[in-house]
Parts: structure tokens; sequence; C-alpha cells
């Protein structure tokens, strides 16, 4: 019997050292989670330093290269003042230079990575500076040589911008693959909810990650774009602790009055949040958007839509010009496609199909032709499983030639639209020029699109292309007809380049 209890007694102490030993490395595994999670954080933190590092870097750098070369003759320096002066300045220069920045607020973590905030603090601080050690040396009588002057800032400036540049796209590349991240928290009705949960998941690149809602019933769950509710609102302080959040967002629905609001920020202070107020508007550029406090209410005001804009003479005389050089530019390019379609299998070179245009009027758009002649009957022919796209294109689509492929992948083939530009029925930027049979389908405000010219490009070309779905092409062609403007136009006809060459949503 002794040995029985003895066995008993040994098995009951071995199970407790393996529920413990259990116990502790689940625990430990938690641990790890928690701080593997919380990596993307902490780590973000640092790029205000790496951005000071950089600009260190780059003031350094145009000091040498100021000294270096000022003793040229060209630039009117005296070399026996060089010298004297040289081993004061660049402290001086350095310190003063990154003092400005900070004032300027050049290492805020809000600056980084998104609009364009940060260049303009980076070049104001820079022409301070200039502006500061011109008018300190004059006051003080000393010697400066202009060449070291030009020198500095005429390089360090630019050279500064494009560090910054460098820096943002190597950080939004990070926050596209979930590193360099922060955790976001939003507080509302759950419809408003989903939509900034939406819109912060179609830009990745902001790293804003959304790890759950207060809503204020706050019922366990998940809402219906499937973001976790973690409790009510009451408890805004115990999740923004338990979940380690970065950005809390008040969405439309998260209190009643303007003071709860207050009062939750400061119930919160010291716990290293960020606020953001999220008003119950979309798609809106920043150009078009004003903030003006009043007797200390925070008043957004709004400019009309700027469609209108679109239409004028500037926009045309761009058009015409840009549409003419890329003829003469692209002309081998035409002739060689031309050619490869027709002795491809005899059929005609250009495809023409019925599209709409501004205020509903139809035209005949040009394109080179990328399927097989008789395409048009053989389409009964097919499913449309594939075709989810807003464009209607399957992915492995049998009308395809060998050379439409090509043409297709490459957009070769809606280069013949340039002369459709020409006659004015197209512009270069637009957006995607809808089927008649598209347009009949219209419902709501979608028609707003039918307000400018379509375009040869756009924000659809640049977002996806045939990847996109209807509601988000949709969304991104009212965005460009109400948020216009030539900027935005260069900007698109840019990244146009690189949508062609990835390839991106082509088929």
């Amino acid at each position: 019997m002794g040995d029985l209890a003895s066995d008993d007694a040994a098995r009951v102490d071995l199970h407790e050292r393996g529920r413990g030993a259990t116990m502790t490395l689940l625990a430990d595994r938690e641990r790890l989670g928690a701080l593997t999670q919380d990596l993307p954080s902490r780590a973000s933190r640092l790029v205000p330093f790496v951005a000071l590092v950089l600009d260190l870097l780059v003031i350094a750098g145009s000091l040498a290269l100021a000294t270096a070369g000022r003793s040229s003759a060209f630039l009117f320096a005296r070399p026996a003042d060089l010298s004297q002066s040289a081993a004061y300045l660049a402290p001086i220069v350095a310190v003063g230079w990154v003092l400005m920045l900070v004032i300027r607020g050049a290492y805020a973590a809000d600056v980084f990575g998104v609009g364009t905030e940060e260049y303009r603090i980076v070049l104001a601080a820079g022409l301070l500076s200039a502006g500061l050690l011109g008018v300190g040396a004059y006051l003080l009588h000393v010697e400066l040589s202009r060449g070291f002057f030009s020198i500095l800032f005429l390089v360090g400036i630019p050279a500064m911008l494009l560090a910054r540049f460098a820096l943002r796209r190597l950080l939004q590349a990070a926050r596209r693959r979930g590193a360099l991240g922060r955790s976001v928290m939003i507080m509302g009705h759950a419809p408003y909810v989903d939509l900034i949960s939406g819109v912060l998941g179609r830009q990745p690149w902001l790293g804003l990650r959304v790890v759950g809602c207060l809503t204020p019933d706050g019922d366990d769950g998940l809402t219906q774009a499937g973001v976790p509710v973690v409790g009510p609102i009451r408890n805004v302080a115990a999740a923004i602790a338990e979940h380690e959040v970065d950005v809390l967002v008040f969405a439309p629905g998260a209190y009643t009055s303007p003071s709860q609001i207050r009062e939750a920020v400061w119930e919160l202070e010291g716990r290293d949040v960020e606020f953001v107020v999220a008003p119950s508007m979309t798609d809106i550029s920043s150009e078009r958007i004003k903030m003006r406090p009043v007797g200390g209410l925070p008043l957004i005001h709004v400019t009309p839509p700027t469609w209108t804009d679109a239409s004028r003479w500037g926009k045309r005389t761009f058009d015409v010009v840009g549409a003419l050089f890329c003829l003469a530019v692209l002309s081998p390019v035409l002739v060689a496609s031309a050619a490869w379609v027709k002795l491809h299998d005899g059929g005609p070179v250009l495809f023409r199909q019925r599209r709409t245009g501004r205020h509903g009027e139809e035209f005949s758009c040009l394109k080179f032709r990328s399927m097989v002649p008789d395409a048009e009957r053989r389409l009964t022919e097919l499913t449309t499983d594939d075709s989810t796209s807003v464009l209607f294109k399957m992915k492995r689509d049998p009308r395809v030639t060998r050379p439409g492929r090509v043409l297709r992948r490459f957009s070769i083939d809606e280069l013949p639209q340039l002369i459709n530009v020409l006659r004015g029925e197209m512009s270069l930027v637009g957006p995607r020029p809808p089927l008649p049979s598209e347009v009949s389908r219209y419902e709501g405000h979608t028609a707003r699109r039918l307000h400018v010219r379509p375009g040869l490009t756009g924000l659809w070309q640049v977002s996806g292309r045939s990847d996109l779905s209807w509601e988000e092409a949709v969304r991104l062609d009212l965005y460009y007809v109400d948020n216009w403007s030539m900027i935005q136009d260069l900007n698109i006809l840019l990244k146009t380049v690189g949508a062609v060459v990835s390839s991106r949503g082509a088929y």
C-alpha cells in the first residue's frame, strides 16, 4: 500500500509539474506574442531618429562640399579668409540648421510617410537657415564666401529633400509589409467604423493597423466589415491600455457632445496616444479643406468641387500639347504595333468602340485591335464567371491574340486614343470612358463621372486597372471629378509609367 501511495503521489507531483511547465510556456508565449505585436509600434518611434541622422549626414556632406569647392576662382572666394572662418562656421551652421528643423516640426511623428507637409517643413527650414546665416554674417561683419554659401544651400536643401523622399519610400515599403506600423482603435457607430477601417485598409502604406473598435452599446463580436468590437465607449481607457493603442480615432457616434471628447482626451493624457477626429465626410482632397478655429471651436471649411476647372482652356491646352508630344515620341512604337497587328492575321489594325464622353455625348474610342476579328460574335459563347472587374475583362480571354497580349500588358493598345484627345473627345487624364450600356445603368450620383472628359489614364489606371471592383472604380472617378487639379494630373501621369511597367491589373 505504501508503494502504491508513493507512486500515486509521484504521479500527482509529475502531473502538477507538467501543468506548471505548460502554464509557464503559455505565459511566455503570450508575452512573446505581445512583444512581437508591439515591435512595429516601438520601431516606428525610431523613424524621427533616422531622419535626424540623415539630415546631419546631408548637412555634413554639404559643408564638406562647400568647403572643398569654395576656393574656385569662379566662386569669388578669397582663400586667405576661408581657413579662418571654416573652423567655427561649420558647427554653427549644422546646429542652427538642425535647430530650425526642430522648431519647424521636421521630426514630429505625424509628418513622416504621408502628405507634403514634411517637404514644406524641410524646405522652409533650409531657406530660413540660409536667410539667418546671411543676415548674421552681414550684421557681425563675418567674412562669408559667396561660393561657400551658394554650394551649401543649393546642394544641401535639394539633397535633404531627396533624402527625406528616399526615407519615405523605404518607410512606406516597410509599412506595406506590416512593419513600422501603428495600432489604431476607432470609436463610434459601427457603419462609420467600417468606413474608416476600409479607407485605412486601402492605404497600407500609412501603416495604420485597426486592432478593434468601441461602439456605444459595446456588444461583443464583429462589425459588418469584420472589425472586432472590444467593448463599449465608456471603457476607452481600459481598452487603450489592454491593446496598447497608438492612435485613437473619434468617429461620428463616439460621443453625444463635444465636451465628452475633450474629457476623454483629458482622461487619456499621458498615455502617448495620438487623437484623430474623423468628420462625417469622405473623398475630399486636402486642397479643398481648411481648418479655422473660431472661439475655440474648430470649423472645417470645404470649398466646392473643382470639376468645372477641369473643363477650362488650361487643361485643354495641356491635353493638346501633351498628345502631340506623345505622338511624336511614340511614333515608332505606334508604327511597329500597327504592322504587327496587321501581319498577324490580316484583320483591321484599329478597333473602334462606342464610348460615352463628357455630358453623355458618345464617340468612337480608338484602340489597337487586340482580339480576333470576330470577337464580338464570340462574346456570347463565353461565360462571364471570370469577368468580375469593372472593365468586364476576363483574365484568360481566348479571343485575345498573341500581339494583343503584349499590347494589353503594356497598355500600348490604348495609344491610338491620343487621336481622341486631339479631337477633344478625351483628355490625357480623367475618369474611365464608360460604355453606353454602363451609363444606362447609372444610379444616384454616378453620372457625375460625365462632368469631365474621360481620360487616357486616370486614378483607376494607377490603382489597379482591371483588378478594381465596380464600386472602387466609381469612387476613384468621383474623387477625381470633385477634386481635380493640374498637380493631380501631373502626379497621375507620372504614376501611370510605373503602373504600365508593372503591368498590374492589365489583361
